[in-house]
């Protein structure tokens, strides 16, 4: 009996066909198979019907699924256990059943890529969940009405080419809003006053706590003044022991990853952005050759449960009891429960397939980030099953005059699941005070107050912001990568120093909607709306009445914001007319523009007086000349000194200020990272010469022993570490040309047939992917990126399956034409000049063209 399984990725074949044997043919469908028609009317807002077509790249892997249904003798549907794979499974069924075929179907679902977990998953088939299905199609109609009816307005009322998304826009209002926080924050001073004193050979420092009986806030003491009156008064006495708590505490493991946790603790332990976290997560999902055929690493990376399936929790706890003392095994498995809300708990966390495959024991068979993402994964799951760490913990009050010091200290009483596990945002040091004993005198070696001012609240990082969107309920953790890359590739915001900043036009598209679309990027009805999506997937809502509900509303308010004003009023009055003025955008850029156009015609440009004239940004550190921000023909620049009056001296050094970076963020420290090229990454590991990060005439790049080698567009030339150099300088070398390594976008990883590399590059005709000598061009609707080593996959199959390009045959069929135009030349060779002749020729073409016309009508 043959079975057809269809799976999304080419990646999963070889693994399954290996677990499943001759009987099963195993096709892909190189991730969504249909979408809605890219045009006005995809969605009837009447009944809500959906208007599919089949997507253009994977047509050619439709017709093979077709083709080998027909012949199959069951369909077994085995896209990803989640919300879009249960949607991928109903639309290959549609197509099935609109071509007439009647092979049964039925839909398989497994969570990971091991042998037992597939077999289970192919005994135990299910239907398709329809419920499921109606939140996808929910969610992809919802997109569409606003997409495509918002952002024309975008378009009309700001600029072309704008766009706006039901979770980008307020994702975007949240970067915007703290960036409004930072620039509106007064710093407020303050004080804290401390002890120095010391036990035997041991030093240590208290704080001030209490004065005259009184508990200080955070601002008692708001001025140096107070500062040294206090201080003052304290002068000349002793300190004495007046209380010594000692207590144990206790910190627990942390819950094993979920999609968003892997995420934030990838960007910010592994410095890799979401997107590569979640690409890498994919590889390690789908298969890596371990020397006996492509073996599942981890469970499904797409999850929001914390929990581990029982077998898994045995597999831990055994581990930990063979390779750690007893007091490192709880007695009984820690059970853990998921904080965000409707969280399918159905679901397992990301977890090892096999605890027993080690970091160590895989590392020779995985690339860089594969390697350092396994080992987080496996590490975290591990440590969620072992005892909490243990904590010694010492406060000792000590009394100066009228002033309690309080000084504190702990140490690692028992490691527990430190052992193996510490995240970079709790990382807990030690801090030993001496035995101290209550009512014994110690010297006072110091008396002193300290001046600190508040801080505005950080800007957010990709983790911080994962965090944030998780916590406000705006999206799902499978969407976050996505909206992070739609607002970088929007440039609606830039990332600086690994932290987020808006960019001006950020700001007008934020300010406009949050003006007259302001119920859509408000936090609290992003976050219902997709509850609401979520109780259609578990069957409490009916998806149709629920998008009837939205667009009621919202086709109003488009309609009633049709004539607003263009651009988004600024805090300020024409200096012409009075009347508001307005941030508008223009081809040129940005600028401020008055209401009363066309009446009044007053303008001036968004940044008017930032790059004229010296604007000294303050002293280099290593020269202590001026470093300033100039303004010069080719736009903003930053230069160390002066130019010498002598042109045969050596030059200043200077760097251009970047385009993304408005000139009001200019600081010393952004200018000396700027001209802190070149830069030496580090020393060879095998050569020890120099690699050396600079910018170039063709972009930034890497030098190392003589050669150069461009950095990929997804990394930084000033934060590019060594380990990333090396895979760098280790990419395969391409002919020069359209495929030089200045073309290189990303590697998407090797192919699963030959392990040769997928990359996406940058041509002549615009973003393609290359495997080998194959080349396939990105559809529009794909970004370099956005896409996915299944959609490189499904391109570069496409393209090698109409094989190499018809040159010879154009040529054959211009020879006659070239023939007759020899014969034409030969017989008015003296009927010069030829360009005449050449023009006179062209209409006998055109009445041949005629005839031929003609000609046709009487057959017809």
């Amino acid at each position: 009996m043959s079975k057809l399984v269809i799976v999304e990725s080419p990646s999963k074949s070889k693994t399954l066909k290996k677990y499943l044997g001759a009987d099963y043919e195993i096709l892909a469908s190189y991730g969504h198979v249909r979408d809605l028609e890219p045009k006005t009317g995809a969605v009837d807002t009447e009944n809500f019907s959906m208007k599919y077509q089949v997507i253009e790249r994977n047509a050619k892997h439709v017709e093979a699924i077709v083709k080998a249904a027909k012949k199959a003798d069951e369909v077994l549907l085995a896209t990803d256990p989640d919300r879009e794979g249960e949607a991928i499974s109903w639309h290959i069924s549609e197509i099935l059943k609109e071509r007439k075929v009647k092979t049964p179907m039925k839909r398989v679902a497994f969570y990971e890529i091991t042998e037992s977990a597939i077999q289970d998953a192919v005994r135990h088939p299910r239907e398709i969940a329809t419920d499921l299905v109606d939140a996808q199609q929910a969610r992809r109609a919802l997109d569409y009405l606003v997409g495509f009816n918002l952002s024309p307005l975008l378009w009309k009322k700001i600029s072309p080419g704008l766009s706006a998304g039901r979770v980008q826009s307020p994702a975007l209002r949240m970067i915007v809003e703290r960036e409004e926080e930072i620039e509106a924050f007064v710093p407020r001073e303050y004080w804290t006053l401390h002890l120095d004193s010391h036990k035997g050979a041991q030093a240590f420092t208290a704080k001030l706590t209490h004065f005259k009986g009184e508990k200080l806030e955070q601002f008692t003491v708001e001025h140096e003044a107070r500062s040294k009156e206090w201080l003052a008064t304290l002068e000349g006495r002793d300190a004495t022991v007046m209380r010594v708590e000692k207590k144990r505490r206790a910190r627990h493991p942390g819950a094993p990853f979920t999609t968003s946790t892997l995420q934030q603790a990838g960007v910010r332990q592994l410095g890799m952005t979401t997107d590569r976290v979640m690409r890498t997560a994919q590889q390690l999902y789908e298969g890596v050759d371990l020397g006996e055929g492509p073996v599942g690493l981890i469970t499904y990376m797409r999850t929001d449960s914390v929990n581990l399936a029982q077998e898994a929790i045995t597999d831990i706890r055994k581990y930990v009891g063979t390779n750690f003392d007893k007091d490192f095994l709880p007695p009984t498995a820690i059970a853990y429960k998921a904080k965000t809300k409707n969280a399918q708990e159905a679901h397992e966390a990301v977890r090892p397939t096999a605890v027993m495959r080690t970091p160590e024991a895989v590392k020779p068979f995985l690339s860089h980030d594969q390697a350092r993402l396994y080992e987080l994964i496996w590490k975290r799951t591990v440590a969620c099953q072992m005892a909490p760490a243990q904590f010694d913990t010492v406060a000792a009050d000590i009394t100066v005059g009228e002033g309690t010091f309080r000084a504190t200290g702990q140490t690692l009483a028992f490691a527990g699941f430190l052992a193996v596990y510490q995240d970079d945002e709790d990382e807990e040091g030690e801090s030993k005070l001496p035995a101290l004993a209550e009512g014994e005198t110690l010297p006072v070696d110091k008396l002193y107050g300290e001046q600190h001012f508040t801080q505005p609240p950080p800007r957010y990082t990709e983790a911080s912001l994962v965090k944030a969107l998780e916590e406000y309920g705006i999206g799902r953790p499978s969407t976050y990568a996505s909206i992070i890359s739609t607002l970088q590739d929007r440039e609606y915001v830039v990332l600086e120093k690994k932290r987020f900043q808006p960019t001006d036009i950020g700001r007008l598209v934020n300010c406009f909607l949050t003006r007259h679309f302001s119920h859509y990027v408000d936090y609290d009805f992003t976050a219902k709306l997709e509850d609401k999506l979520d109780d259609v997937s578990n069957g409490k809502r009916v998806w149709t009445r629920l998008l009837g509900e939205f667009w009621k509303e919202f086709d109003g308010d488009l309609k009633a914001k049709q004539g607003v004003e263009r651009g988004c009023p600024i805090l300020e009055a024409c200096p012409k007319c009075g009347k508001p003025l307005f941030m508008q955008a223009s081809k040129r850029g940005l600028f401020i523009g008055c209401s009363g156009y066309p009446e009044c015609d007053y303008t001036r440009p968004l940044h008017a007086a930032t790059a004229e004239g010296d604007n000294i940004l303050g002293k280099d550190p290593a020269s202590g000349l001026d470093v300033k921000l100039l303004s010069g023909r080719f736009g903003p620049y930053v230069q160390i000194g002066e130019m010498p009056e002598d042109k045969k001296a050596p030059k200043p050094r200077r760097a251009s200020w970047p385009k993304e970076i408005p000139l009001e963020s200019a600081t010393l420290e952004l200018a000396l990272k700027f001209l802190s090229l070149p830069r030496e990454v580090g020393h060879h590991p095998v050569s020890g010469l120099p690699i050396v990060a600079n910018n170039g005439r063709f972009g930034p790049y890497l030098l190392h022993d003589g050669k150069f080698k461009s950095i990929p567009k997804t990394d930084s030339v000033y934060e590019i570490d060594l380990p990333r150099a090396l895979e760098v300088l280790a990419m395969e070398r391409e002919p020069r040309g359209g495929d030089s390594a200045a073309s290189l976008l990303k590697n998407l990883g090797p192919h699963p047939e030959d392990g040769k590399d997928i990359t996406v590059r940058n041509g002549r005709y615009g973003p393609y992917v290359k495997h080998g000598s194959t080349n396939a061009t990105l559809p529009k609707d794909i970004t370099p990126e956005e896409i996915t080593l299944d959609e490189a996959l499904g391109l570069i199959a496409a393209r090698a399956a109409k094989g190499p390009a018809k040159k010879p045959v154009k040529k054959a069929a211009a020879k006659p034409a070239a023939a007759k135009k020899a014969k034409v030349t030969d017989a008015t060779k003296a009927k010069k000049p030829a360009a005449k002749k050449t023009t006179t020729k062209k209409a006998p073409t055109k009445a041949s063209t005629t005839k031929k016309a003609a000609s046709k009508k009487p057959a017809a």
